[in-house]
């Protein structure tokens, strides 16, 4: 079995995406205003960051900080943000989409998840709202998505971790479970031990705030955490 882990890291500007691919990060996903969360990023980000970056990178998809319950409008917005998604050469969308209950929107998320195709949509954390994580992750699966970013329904992956492990188990071969949240080089490895989790997800923001322009620590801080995916990844084929 292949047991290659993954490090996909969230920036927000075309120089912290340079200085993630060289520090040996496999994926980016690309945002903007993480102090927000993350929303949309501007086509031209995507269009730039798309011609200096050869790594995969996924696109946000959310028309706004805030809840993940949307109007008719926004849902229209994010549709025209997919297809600018796939204009723009991005590799992936990563978006998410409740109802007022706060469950998986199935049809909304369908209706995304069919337009973006061919490129794979990841379901963000919208996920860790929900009180039933094993209903919505066969929600999700339902709903043609192909990652699930999630914490666990903790504040962090490390604390979500138990959880982390069970949706994983759960999942099998139908759909990637991403750890997220507070993942860092201090505590990747406890997480990786813990949930077995093949792809992991980090903003760095513990070691950088969102807005610094520190890129060159920027870099370093991903080479650490893709050293520790390598031993990992390493300890888990022998």
């Amino acid at each position: 079995m292949n047991w290659k882990c993954l490090l996909e890291i969230s920036i927000e500007a075309l120089e912290s995406a340079l200085a993630a691919e060289h520090g040996g990060a496999d994926r980016i996903e690309l945002c903007g205003d993480l102090s927000l969360g993350g929303v949309t990023p501007g086509a031209d980000l995507m269009r730039t960051t798309r011609a200096q970056v050869r790594i995969p990178i996924f696109s946000m998809v959310r028309p706004r900080a805030g809840d993940f319950v949307y109007s008719s409008a926004e849902l229209a917005e994010m549709k025209r943000s997919v297809v600018g998604a796939k204009e723009a050469g991005m590799d992936g969308v990563v978006l998410g989409v409740l109802t007022k209950e706060h469950r998986v929107d199935v049809e909304r998320t369908r209706e995304l998840t069919e337009l973006a195709r061919p490129l794979p949509v990841t379901y963000h954390r919208a996920f860790d709202e929900i009180a039933d994580l094993d209903q919505a992750l066969e929600d999700v699966i339902q709903s043609g998505a192909k990652r699930v970013l999630t914490s666990g329904g903790a504040k962090s992956a490390l604390e979500g971790a138990a959880t982390l492990a069970k949706l994983i188990e759960a999942a099998g071969e139908r759909i990637v479970i991403l750890p997220g949240a507070g993942i860092s080089s201090v505590n990747i490895a406890e997480v990786a031990r813990r949930t077995r989790a093949r792809e992991f997800h980090s903003g760095l923001s513990a070691a950088l705030p969102y807005g610094s322009n520190e890129y060159k620590k920027f870099e370093e801080e991903v080479c650490i955490l893709t050293g520790q995916i390598a031993r990992i990844s390493q300890t888990r084929t022998t």
